[in-house]
């Protein structure tokens, strides 16, 4: 859904992660899952984390933990190093 240019059922901005990073919430019979993303970038979706929820808060170190990978995204996308590369 997310590749195809449409939004989840359930999901929230991230701006403490990211320009255009979301927050993916996903519930079944086990348990709550978040999936943190990315996919303002023209040929790919960036899954930065993906956990399982325990508490009422998503913990800083989830957190701080998908905005050092959004980070390294970005860098490698201002250099030319991006995981999709045409030809």
């Amino acid at each position: 859904m997310v590749q195809a240019g449409r939004k989840p059922a359930d999901f929230k901005p991230l701006p403490s992660v990211g320009p255009g990073a979301y927050e993916m919430r996903v519930r079944d019979r086990v348990g709550l899952y978040r999936v943190i993303y990315v996919a303002k970038f023209k040929h790919a979706v960036y899954v930065l984390h993906a956990f399982q929820k325990k508490t009422r808060k998503t913990p800083k170190a989830d957190i701080e933990l998908a905005a050092r990978r959004y980070q390294m995204i970005g860098k490698s996308h201002e250099e030319g190093r991006c995981a999709y590369q045409k030809g």
